[in-house]
Parts: structure tokens; sequence; C-alpha cells
């Protein structure tokens, strides 16, 4: 299915910013990356700035126009800031990965960044069928491209993960019922032989206790733990 998730990058001005996208790609499991009308090609800054993720660089696919690049698509998310005027559908980072990873199994789709100066142009947001807006510090709302590659790019394999990993089984022992009781008697009896409960004057210590425990929720070994203490009490106080 992420196979299935293109990056389109519209006018890339600086070649560092696309190995940079090529990176928080490839952490994240994506490695469709589309480069329109780029201003300059991928080179070695471009390269050095992708680390480890080359594979992903040098695979992307170069095109004219941001039609070329979607062409194929079923749905296409661009990123847009609030104050655009156009009534398109707007979207949330999470809910633009949900809808992504929902359409992904039918047909290709699309996140499309635009420039770094200055975003995409309201003919290319006519393009897309959804646009998708990060909702970062009003007072300070400046993302760099990779980053806010990496903040979709990040919901979208939670989700993923969520969605496709089996939880691990829990295999944690712990104590039965009666294996409870057995341990609040004799934390009562130790506490009243310690003078720490007042035999004619008891409160709601072991009421206070039990809820403790509760929250706490013990393993069976940790019980067992438990039980052992109190017993070289007993053993020291007698």
């Amino acid at each position: 299915m992420l196979q299935q998730i293109r990056i389109v990058l519209v006018n890339t001005s600086h070649t560092g910013n696309i190995g940079s996208v090529a990176r928080a790609m490839k952490t994240m499991g994506l490695s469709q990356l589309y480069l329109v009308d780029p201003v300059q090609p991928p080179d070695s800054h471009a390269s050095a700035l992708a680390a480890g993720a080359t594979d992903v660089l040098y695979s992307a696919v170069q095109v004219e126009t941001l039609a070329e690049a979607i062409h194929d698509c079923g749905l296409v998310v661009g990123t847009s800031a609030r104050n655009r005027t156009l009534d398109w559908p707007l979207l949330g980072p999470r809910e633009a990965a949900s809808k992504v990873l929902a359409e992904a199994s039918h047909y290709p789709v699309a996140l499309v960044f635009g420039r770094e100066s200055s975003g995409l142009t309201n003919d290319e947001l006519h393009q897309c069928t959804h646009h998708v807006h990060i909702p970062t510090n009003p007072d300070y709302s400046s993302l760099n491209l990779a980053m806010a590659v990496q903040t979709l790019a990040y919901e979208i394999r939670m989700q993923y993960l969520e969605a496709h990993q089996q939880p691990e089984p829990d295999t944690t022992v712990y104590p039965r019922a009666e294996d409870l009781e057995r341990f609040y008697v004799h934390l009562e009896a130790t506490l009243k032989d310690t003078g720490f409960i007042i035999k004619n004057h008891p409160g709601h210590v072991m009421t206070k206790l039990r809820r403790l425990f509760s929250r706490a929720r013990p393993e069976e070994v940790e019980l067992n733990i438990l039980r052992g203490i109190l017993t070289s009490i007993d053993k020291k106080i007698r």
C-alpha cells in the first residue's frame, strides 16, 4: 500500500531540500518521489542530504507539469495555508493520512508540496482533490519542505502500522483473586504487628492500600516478592 503513495515536489528551488525530502520519506517507508520542474535536478548536495536514502532520490520521476505527475492518481492532496480563499475540502494531517491509506489500495494517491517560498499556486491547488493544512504555531508557522513531508509521512506510517500490525500477546501472569486476598490479609496482619495499624482504630488504611495495589496491579511474581518481604518482617519482629 505504501508503494501507491507518491510525494510530489513542485518547482523545488534547492537541491538539498530534495535530498532531505528523500530521507524523510525513507524513514517512514515511502519511496515514490516525483519532481515537477525542479529549478535544478538532484546533484551531489542532494545526495549528501539524502544520507542513506539515495535510492529514493535516484529513482525519482522527473516531469514537466503537475498534471503529468498526478495523471493516474485517484486522490491528490495539496498542502495549503489556511488563508487561501479557495472553497476546497480542507483536511488536517491525521484526516489526510487516513484518507490516503483508505484509497491507496484502489489507485495511486499523491501528496503535493509547493515551492519553498510561495507554496502551490491557485491553479495547482485546483488540480488537487483535497487540501491539507498542518496546524503550526500561528506566531511562527515556518516549516521547511522536508519538515512538512516528514509530518505527513509520519501520520501515514503511524496509521498504517496501527492497521497492519497485530498487537503482541500479553503473556504477563497476574495473581488470582484468592491470592490477592491472602496478600491483603497478610499485609494487614503485619502492619498490625508493627504497630502501623492500631487494632482498635484501623481507620481506612487497608482500603487505601487495596486501592493502591489495584492501580498498580502487581504481577504474580511481584506479589510473591511482596509476600516474601512481609514474611521477612514477620520473622524480624518475632
